[in-house]
């Protein structure tokens, strides 16, 4: 199947020739059956040695939904006959138009293993009952990742989203002792619980498998969870929808994401504005590149995943992993210009948590095309604060003092921003 056991554990050495082996059968496949590379690389042959692939020209989301608008369902993409595929998910289409994605039993497989390996890392075990409240009605984050959670070998409750007060009664009368969501979903229990004259402590959740959304790089909203809580939150659940639902995350001893799935894709750093390669090396920051090295419905070389990333080290972590570990800065789609510095929400969200103030929700607001000489942020308060002009001015030089850049802060009252269940939009483009 290509996979290799225990390939997180390897040291990327040990790794190389094993790469090279399925880069061989994965190229063989591609040049001969994905009609939307035959084009994108002119009938130039892929090259053999995977340390030459910035020779081929980059792929990116853009061509995608072009492909499938031309050749639907799948687009001319779809390397392999439609009878191979056994599963279709479909992308929230948080950045634009949702796609199809197609998916062998092969497919399914290896993505259910190397997920498998994200979720083990956060600590998912046989001994947990973990309850999966991602939406299951199509998307990639739903079915998929939960047969991520069953390659742990614990026991997954498919319960999805809505009906919380059910969620909380299941919770209570199972006895689940883990949650799987995005970060941003406590807070949605925490409002019904109240209602019902509960508090968090008292469901017995000891552990929090988050993924989705940014937001659990912050150590305040970390804290936050397990004082509220009782639980300990993990970042479980790293990927890209067209490419991989999961494919790194933390682990007990380093809040970093590990890169876990270097046996059956290969990683890439480029420098979004000109596409230049950039080296996987500590300290280094670019977006990355993916390229599936075993995929058969929908293979990608050299995607454009657009997510800005920071590579912390590449040195063997305490649990034995040799992935290197990386942040996630923020998406390129959403980063925005403020007199030269790039901003992104996670950066936002950084100041916002620590202002006891606020209630640490927001939007970036643009209503006008760049340049931007400053940031216009709406900020929610905290439940029972009220906003005045010195927590306004408070706020933009917060802002100012970290971040570098002007900000124009609205306070808007507790409750203004729906409590979501799925992707939360921070950057909102209204022009």
């Amino acid at each position: 199947m290509s996979l290799i056991d225990g390939a997180e554990f390897q040291p990327a050495e040990a790794l190389l020739p094993a790469q090279q082996e399925a880069w061989t059968a994965q190229r063989a496949h591609v040049a001969a059956n994905s009609a939307f590379y035959k084009a994108l690389w002119n009938g130039a042959a892929p090259p053999a040695d995977l340390r030459d692939l910035p020779a081929l020209p980059l792929s990116d989301k853009a061509g995608l939904r072009l492909s499938q608008a031309a050749h639907p369902p799948f687009g001319d993409y779809l390397a392999a006959p439609r009878s191979a595929a056994n599963r279709l998910h479909r992308t929230s289409g948080t950045t634009g138009q949702a796609m199809n994605l197609a998916m062998s039993a092969r497919d399914s497989a290896i993505t259910g293993t190397v997920g498998g390996r994200c979720q083990s890392s956060a600590g998912l075990t046989p001994d947990h009952t973990v309850v999966h409240c991602l939406n299951y009605q199509m998307w990639m984050g739903g079915v998929t990742d939960h047969m991520t959670l069953e390659a742990t070998g614990a026991l997954v409750v498919p319960f999805g989203v809505g009906s919380t007060e059910l969620l909380i009664r299941t919770i209570q009368e199972v006895g689940i002792n883990a949650i799987s969501c995005t970060p941003s979903y406590p807070a949605v229990l925490e409002r019904v619980l109240e209602g019902m004259g509960m508090k968090p402590h008292n469901l017995g959740l000891k552990l929090g498998l988050f993924g989705g959304e940014p937001g659990l790089d912050d150590p305040a909203l970390r804290d936050r969870i397990r004082e509220t809580w009782g639980m300990e939150p993990r970042n479980a659940n790293y990927g890209v929808s067209d490419v991989f639902s999961n494919f790194a995350a933390q682990c007990e001893h380093d809040t970093r994401l590990h890169y876990m799935a270097a046996d059956v894709l290969w990683p890439e750093l480029i420098d979004p504005e000109t596409g230049e390669p950039l080296p996987i090396k500590a300290g280094v920051e670019g977006e990355l590149v993916l390229t599936h090295l075993a995929r058969d419905c929908q293979p990608l070389v050299r995607f454009r995943t657009g997510d800005i990333i920071a590579i912390d080290t590449t040195e063997p972590c305490q649990c034995g992993r040799h992935g290197f570990r990386f942040r996630v800065v923020g998406r390129s789609d959403d980063m925005v210009v403020v007199r030269g510095l790039n901003l992104f929400p996670t950066m936002v969200a950084a100041v916002l948590s620590g202002m006891e103030a606020l209630s640490g929700d927001y939007r970036i607001v643009l209503d006008a095309p760049p340049p931007y000489d400053a940031l216009p942020i709406t900020v929610e308060l905290a439940k029972g604060r009220d906003a005045s002009d010195a927590l306004r001015a408070g706020v933009e030089a917060a802002m100012k003092r970290n971040l570098g850049a002007t900000a124009r802060v609205t306070l808007v009252p507790h409750g203004t921003f729906p409590v979501t269940e799925g992707k939360t939009k921070r950057v909102l483009r209204e022009y």
